[in-house]
């Protein structure tokens, strides 16, 4: 939609729909702004909370009669 098009329909509308415009616009602004400010997790931010039993590595006794 080119920006023309977008002008003159918001110049239709009545003032008080301008108004939720002009809010919706506010909105989508402030969303944006949000999704841009993601934070990174910092290296080692979980450390401590995953435990990996020492025989993690080995076979599995369901599987046993498969190998």
């Amino acid at each position: 939609m080119k920006q023309i098009q977008l002008y003159t329909k918001i110049n239709y509308l009545p003032t008080d729909l301008k108004s939720e415009v002009n809010d919706f616009i506010d909105f989508l602004l402030s969303k944006r702004k949000s999704e841009a400010k993601k934070k990174q997790p910092k290296f080692g931010c979980t450390k401590g909370q995953i435990y990996l039993s020492p025989d993690f590595d080995e076979p599995l006794e369901d599987f046993k009669d498969f190998m």
